[in-house]
């Protein structure tokens, strides 16, 4: 558990104080979040590359050269 740092700009006091329950809860929500964003575009990138490749095979198999796939896809 971190500390929480508190200081006011008024007076230059500066208060150290551990973190509260909703504090942790929230920090450890965002955190969860953040894990299933960076799953979901992870997921969502390797779909990309999939059908990319998909559509580069097609492709050649109607008989595009490969610098011609890779014209269409500048």
């Amino acid at each position: 558990m971190a500390d929480v740092v508190d200081i006011n700009c008024e007076t230059k006091e500066v208060t150290t104080r551990p973190q509260t329950a909703e504090e942790i809860a929230a920090a450890e929500a965002a955190a969860a979040q953040a894990a299933a964003d960076a799953k979901a575009k992870a997921d969502a990138d390797a779909a990309a590359a999939a059908a990319k490749a998909s559509a580069e095979a097609k492709l050649a198999a109607l008989g595009l050269t490969v610098e011609e796939i890779a014209a269409l896809s500048k």
